[in-house]
């Protein structure tokens, strides 16, 4: 549970250590809205990222009915590094081989805000992902590609504007070589698509 009343607090205390007063006028209510900002930021902490995928209708299909891979690209994320407490924003893309169940498309992007919504690695976020997939639905495979600009090399450091960080996590059927390979493939094509 977020405690507003705290973050306020450590706010004023940090704007007064770095030299500035907490009560000036446009400062004045800046612990407020950086409290609100946490709370939505780390609005995933006491969620379970299961949950989705449990309270979801079923569809159950017939043997060769469900076809031979999901395939959801470009679910926009965003979450806070917790070595800086800087955010970082990219998009997911997320597939499975389904094995008896599958769920409505909109299921997997709530996944990906439930973990993201949580101080993270990016690294990290994908093997949760992938397991929370792999627990929630018992599929065949599953692949998870994060693409992330983070606020902690573009903005502070090195500066390096125009980079981003690629992770990989896999399961199953899909971890195997060319079956992880056949999937990233579907998702360059978005991005070779949109360059056309």
């Amino acid at each position: 549970m977020i405690d507003s009343g705290r973050i306020e607090a450590a706010v004023a205390e940090l704007l007064a250590a770095i030299g500035e007063d907490p009560a000036r006028p446009g400062l004045a209510a800046t612990p407020r809205r950086v409290a609100e900002a946490y709370a939505e930021f780390f609005s995933g902490l006491d969620r379970d990222p299961r949950d989705p995928l449990r309270d979801a209708p079923e569809f159950i299909a017939e043997p060769g009915q469900l076809g031979e891979l999901v395939l959801l690209r470009d679910i926009a994320f965003r979450s806070v590094c917790e070595h800086h407490l800087l955010p970082f924003t990219g998009i997911a893309h997320v597939a499975y081989l389904p094995g008896e169940r599958i769920v409505g498309l909109g299921r997997l992007p709530e996944v990906v805000e439930i973990l993201s919504s949580r101080p993270q690695l990016q690294e990290r976020l994908g093997e949760q992902i992938a397991d929370a997939l792999d627990a929630g639905l018992s599929p065949r495979g599953v692949l998870v590609v994060l693409d992330a600009r983070h606020s902690c090399v573009t903005a502070r450091g090195s500066r390096q504007a125009g980079s981003t960080t690629v992770t990989v996590a896999s399961r199953g059927e899909l971890a195997g070589p060319v079956a992880r390979g056949e999937a990233m493939a579907l998702i360059g094509a978005s991005v070779a698509g949109e360059q056309e």
